[in-house]
Formats: structure tokens, sequence, C-alpha cells
């Protein structure tokens, strides 16, 4: 028998099959065990191997048409079998239209998840891309390549959950950085990314700390990127953020990926022509720098040709900020009440 017959047999074996079904559950294992990967019409298909050139299209071409046919077949059986327990049911049951309906609760996005969405919104309109990667990673990505070698002094300031001495949870989301560094053709346009995600370290849980929290770190590799492209686009993300009356001041600091560094305050309170400086509260909240050369060379990316700047801004603290949250524990009790409160903006 050929190949030809042998599907037009299975075709009409299988219709019938479909068409004596008698409820939904039967109809289901006929599909699979004729549609499915081990079914007879994937075994007859495997034969085609052997088939003359001339005689696969024609074959392959039967085939296709079986297929549509079983699955048309299904669809229709199907629909006749839900119309048919439909009407069982409202013969069975009945329904007082009159009676008022139960209130359905209209949930929200965590307030976490409003602060990231917002950020994410913001930089996809500045030309950024989100990018992602493993909580569990290497230390090579998440240490080495962010230019902290084994004996770096600046490891003790990340406690780290280590699984083994190379694997580890993400002290921070700088690994996706490395990882995007590293494919990046930069022939085709800078990179321009963002990286929001949780992070873990070995902290003690209290108001303002947590042994896992969120972070959303962005990067830009170009040529001719200075400090002032770095100060420009954080004030922007401030005073969306924020609101436009806020402004911002970078003092300088330390980072072992980023040369020269600054901790970024922003101004708590309207500041305005009449307001003066030493009136001013100044709240620090996050980090950020222009990329060491030593980390762009590890990602394979000349530092005499490219520059950029990189930064590390925290969700958690952020909305600890704008909505006067005291205890960051808050955001992970799942309670209801508190939640509720944080109305998504848009």
């Amino acid at each position: 028998m050929s190949l030809a017959d042998e599907l037009q047999q299975l075709r009409d074996q299988a219709v019938a099959e479909i068409t004596a079904a008698e409820d939904l559950k039967k109809l289901n294992d006929v599909r699979v065990s004729w549609l499915g990967k081990k079914g007879p019409l994937t075994e007859v298909l495997r034969g085609m191997k052997d088939l003359t050139p001339e005689e696969r299209p024609v074959v392959g071409s039967l085939a296709n048409d079986v297929r549509d046919t079983l699955t048309k077949t299904i669809a229709m059986r199907q629909e006749k079998l839900e119309a048919a327990m439909l009407e069982a049911q409202l013969a069975t049951e009945s329904l007082d239209v009159t009676l008022p309906g139960a209130a359905v609760k209209q949930g929200q996005p965590h307030v976490l998840q409003q602060i990231i969405e917002s950020l994410e919104d913001q930089f996809l309109g500045m030309g950024y891309k989100i990018a992602e990667g493993p909580e569990i990673e290497e230390d090579k990505y998440n240490f080495e390549m962010m230019n902290l070698p084994k004996d770096h002094p600046a490891r003790d300031m990340q406690d780290t959950f280590y699984i083994t001495p190379e694997i580890l949870m993400r002290t921070q989301t700088s690994p996706v950085q490395a990882r995007e560094m590293e494919q990046h053709d930069f022939s085709q346009g800078p990179l321009k990314m963002i990286s929001p995600g949780r992070v873990y370290r070995r902290d003690t849980d209290d108001a303002t700390h947590s042994h896992q929290f969120h972070q959303v770190e962005g990067l830009v590799i170009d040529k001719h990127i200075t400090m002032g492209d770095l100060k420009g686009t954080l004030l922007a993300v401030a005073r969306q953020l924020f609101g436009e009356d806020h402004d911002i001041r970078l003092r300088p600091s330390y980072f072992p990926f980023t040369e020269p560094s600054v901790e970024v305050d922003i101004s708590w309170g309207p500041v305005t022509e009449k307001t003066k400086p030493e009136d001013i509260q100044w709240i620090e909240v996050l980090g950020a720098g222009m990329v060491h050369p030593n980390v762009l060379r590890m990602a394979g990316v000349d530092p005499e040709i490219y520059g950029g700047f990189a930064f590390g801004m925290g969700p958690d603290r952020f909305a600890m900020l704008k909505y006067g949250v005291e205890d960051i524990r808050n955001f992970y009790l799942n309670d209801v009440r508190f939640l509720k409160q944080f109305n998504q903006k848009g």
C-alpha cells in the first residue's frame, strides 16, 4: 500500500473516531492519539524519506490536507459537544437574573512594580533597551568583569549568598551589563540599556534593609560620552519620578566599576529661584559614574575609542521616598490594606 493510500485510510479511520466521541475528554484523547507526536499520522510521514523527489511534494500536500481535515472535524465535534453540555446544564439549572451580582475586586500592580514600569517607560522613550539576566550568576560576571578580582577588598561591601565558589545569587544587576557589552556590536551603534531585576545580599532585614530587593541599573557606551550626559539623564529621571521642582547634585564617591564615581542626591522640598543653597535638603538616592576602562577592556571594548556612564537605582528606596514609607518590609508583607493605598499613576 502506498503512503497516499495509507494517509487516506488513516483519515477515514480518524474521522470515524472523532464523530463517535461522546464527550470532550474522549474527543481530546482522540485528538492526541491522532495528531500527537507519537500518533499514526506522524509515523506514516516518517516514511516520506524513502520517497522519490517527485513523490514527496504530492504526499506532503496530501498529508497537510489530512491534518487540516482532522483539525476541522475535531473543532466541529467540539462545538457540538459543548453546545450539548450547555443545553443540558441549562435544563437542570435555574438562574434568578434579578439577584444582585457579586462585586469583583479590581487589583493593581504592586507599588514597586509601578515604580519599575515608570522607569522602564521613561528609558524606553529615551532610546534605551531593557535587558534581563539570570539571578543565579557566575562570579565572573557579578564581580570580576566589574573590576572586582578575587582579592578585591570592595567585595566585603556586598555580603554574598554563594552557592559554590563560582556560582552565587547576584548582588547587583551589573552582570547583565557585562553580558550585553560582550554581545553588542558597536559598529551598529551605541549601547543604551537598563537592567531591572531582583538582587540578593546577606543583610539583616530591618526598616531600611532587606536580603532581597530590586535594582534598575543603566549603561550607555558610545564615543564622546561625558559626565554632562550622565547628569542630564539622571536629572530627567528624578524630575519625572518625583516632580519638576526637584534638583540633583553629584558628590565624589568610589565604586570599583566607575571612575570617576559619584553619589547622587535629590533635593527634597520645592526649589525655586529664591531658595537659598543652605536651605535645600538633600537626600542620597543612587550611585553612578563613568565606566572604568578596566570594565570596558574586560568586555572586549576598546577604552581608547569608547567610553560611557553607568548608574544604579533602587526602586524600593524610590518608593519609600515618594510615598513616605518608613519600613521597607511593608512592601513584602502582601498586606492588601497597605498596598491598595498606591493607586497606579499614569
